[in-house]
């Protein structure tokens, strides 16, 4: 609900439930060497360069390639697939360069249970401080069917054979790995997968990855399925349970939440959630979810530098030109950003109100108060200190009647916008005259004719005139009110924020028996600025000969 705040709700009455969120989020802050004492550690798998690379239009080049692949290892991931390397002469090079190049993470090449892919996949890793070869087979009925068109026996012996040859490659090597994944495991007959994860681990996989590669599975079924592996798997306890979600349902990060609850400990993730068609696990959900509920996900902890989190998004969406959408979770412009009265007073007396991660730890500097027809004063009043304004209570409710002119006609209020309503409403001269009203009929076969309706102490005013063009018709009118006819010596309008909806300022100077008066005005209208411009002006000169 976007609800106003008229008058502030006391939270004081809710001070014990306050304690209690202060209470969950120091428990949250437990530092990771103590959680480590009693959890155990999720690896996250991150596959940005190789399945998000699949989105459509997100083809990256060596060097863009490599940038992320650094700005990986600074996120702390403990594994970068790179790439598919018999794919293409370039992505052969990329894992290649990456490998001898990024340090920390293991690197990892995919490859499909063929000679020349596993061939292809160990020359690019293999001078890598930590290779790893991640070979697949589609294991259910319609992809040995439709796709390989190989018999259950015929997978299954593939399977085999590509782990048995990575390992053979790979085994001069003191830190390479094989990984092994039964593409499709989801829709795979239970009795099938079991067995060729038993096969598989016994040939040399010891990471054994189970995709849910269509994303078919809902995170109940999915759950019960890797605690099914787990007891129907004799050497299960040789291999590391990985899981490979894809989001066709939505369902990604909540099947990867179960799959660990069940006993997996690697995630396959991407930045910012990218990869074929609507994506895979995103990266940044998964690691604030067991993160942030430390008191539900006691039992696990990632590695992550969660502050590179906000940074390693933007340099993914920039680097593939795929815009985050506003409200996605952790990473979207919305993420932390607050517009409705309520939510912003909770905000502003104690984050975790309405916030339940502290925007600095996945790195954004601060929440967001996005001032909007539904803020309330005490969110106005904040956003104005922030900008260096202290205003009386008196004042607070003339602004506050001004912004939501202003919100209403915007939608949203920015900080160029305030400073231009405290320029106009703020003044340190009495208002003598005060204009109440403007209206104007122009056009290009018609004489202008602007009419205005001015406060004087004799009460509301009306004076009409015609001018060259309606901004002069309204300083003629102006002048019949107040009677005291000035020389303007200088007109300049400027727009404080962009688009159609900005605030136009205006700022004038005039001539009043040798002194030069500048005069301001603002308002989404330019006339209105300007009518409120030049009345300004006759404000400080009435107050000036009064000094005098």
């Amino acid at each position: 609900m976007g609800l106003t705040v008229t008058e502030e709700p006391d939270l004081r009455d809710t001070e014990d439930n306050l304690m209690s969120l202060a209470q969950r989020a120091e428990f949250n802050a437990v530092t990771e060497k103590e959680n480590h004492t009693v959890s155990e550690k999720v690896y996250i798998f991150d596959t940005t360069l190789r399945d998000a690379e699949q989105t459509p239009g997100a083809a990256l080049n060596l060097e863009e390639k490599l940038e992320i692949a650094k700005h990986l290892a600074k996120l702390k991931v403990d594994i970068i697939e790179a790439g598919f390397p018999v794919s293409s002469p370039g992505d052969f090079d990329a894992v290649t360069r990456i490998s001898n190049e990024v340090e920390g993470p293991e690197i990892c090449a995919l490859s499909r249970v063929v000679e020349k892919d596993i061939t292809a996949a160990w020359g690019a890793i293999k001078d890598a401080q930590k290779p790893r070869i991640h070979t697949f087979v589609g294991t259910s009925p319609i992809h040995r069917e439709r796709i390989t068109r190989t018999s259950p026996e015929e997978t299954l012996q593939m399977a085999i054979n590509a782990v048995t040859y990575a390992k053979s490659l790979s085994a001069g090597h003191p830190g390479a790995v094989v990984e092994f994944s039964p593409m499709d495991a989801g829709r795979t007959e239970l009795s099938y997968l079991y067995e060729v994860v038993e096969a598989t681990i016994a040939a040399g996989a010891t990471i054994v990855n189970i995709p849910e590669t269509v994303g078919w599975t809902v995170p109940a079924e999915f759950g019960k399925l890797i605690a099914d592996i787990k007891a129907n798997v004799p050497n299960i306890d040789q291999a590391i349970i990985s899981v490979h979600c894809h989001n066709d349902l939505g369902l990604a990060v909540a099947n990867s939440l179960e799959a660990i609850e069940n006993g997996a400990r690697q995630v396959e993730c991407t930045i910012n959630g990218l990869g074929e068609r609507a994506g895979n696990t995103a990266l940044e959900e998964i690691v604030m979810a067991i993160r942030t509920r430390r008191d539900y996900f006691s039992d696990y902890y990632t590695d992550i530098n969660t502050k590179e989190i906000v940074p390693i998004s933007r340099r993914v969406s920039r680097t593939m030109g795929i815009s985050v959408q506003p409200n996605k979770a952790i990473v979207g412009a919305n993420a932390f950003a607050h517009s409705s009265g309520i939510h912003q007073d909770g905000v502003i007396k104690q984050r975790n109100t309405f916030e339940i991660i502290d925007p600095a730890d996945v790195g954004w500097q601060e929440s967001q108060i996005i001032l909007s027809p539904r803020s309330g004063r005490n969110a106005l009043r904040h956003r104005l200190n922030a900008l260096g304004y202290e205003v009386t209570p008196e004042q607070i409710e003339k602004i506050y009647e001004r912004f939501l002119k202003i919100a209403d006609k915007k939608k949203e209020v920015h900080d160029a916008d305030l400073e231009a309503i405290m320029r106009d409403e703020v003044r340190s001269i009495p208002e003598v005259f005060q204009l109440k009203y403007i209206q104007v009929v122009s056009g290009t076969r018609i004489s202008p004719t602007t009419t205005v309706g001015v406060r004087t102490e004799a009460g509301i005013i009306e004076a009409a005139s015609t001018g060259d063009g309606p901004v002069d018709a309204a300083y003629k009118a102006i002048d019949r009110i107040a009677k005291i006819p000035l020389l303007l010596a200088d007109y300049n309008i400027r727009a404080v924020t962009e688009g159609k909806d900005a605030i136009g300022e205006v700022t004038i100077r005039v001539q009043d028996n040798g002194h030069v008066i500048i005069g301001h005005g603002a308002s989404t209208d330019i006339i209105e600025a300007s009518a409120k411009a030049y009345i300004n002006a006759i404000n400080k000169i009435v107050n000036l000969r009064y000094e005098e």
